[in-house]
């Protein structure tokens, strides 16, 4: 009697484990993509906001202003490119005007969109989500 309880166990535990891993992969997995998302978000934050230091300094050029853009993001492990900022020197900001620096980045979870992808081959949750950073400064002057 004794050794049949333990058979059942093991089996249980058996079961319940491979209940239980996918889960546990699945959730560790998507700490681990919104995290890099998260970073990337950041990083293009940072990169607009440098953008828009070198916006309102009097005399820049967008060529110069993009360029601060890129190199920041470089930097932080992504590939911007010019197409991707958009520039305005005249925002209104009450009395004052402002430089604003916009970013638009396509980002790909490498995990997760693949196994939506698995789940439901019509999803559109595997295409690439557009991430936008928007910093705004006051002009000089």
């Amino acid at each position: 009697m004794r050794k049949r309880l333990i058979k059942s166990e093991r089996g249980a535990a058996l079961l319940e484990t491979a209940i239980t891993l996918p889960i546990i992969l699945l959730v560790s997995v998507a700490i681990f993509e919104f995290g890099r998302a998260y970073q990337t978000w950041q990083v293009l934050t940072n990169a607009a906001r440098e953008g828009a230091r070198v916006a309102v300094i009097t005399g820049t050029t967008s060529t110069q202003i993009k360029d601060a853009v890129i190199k920041y993001a470089d930097i932080g492990g992504l590939t911007v490119t010019d197409g991707q900022i958009t520039l305005d020197q005249g925002v209104a900001l009450g009395a004052w005007t402002g430089s604003q620096v916009t970013i638009a980045y396509p980002f790909n979870f490498m995990v997760l969109n693949p196994i939506a992808k698995m789940v439901s081959a019509q999803s559109t949750t595997g295409e690439p989500l557009t991430m936008s950073a928007v910093a705004v400064m006051r002009n000089e002057g």
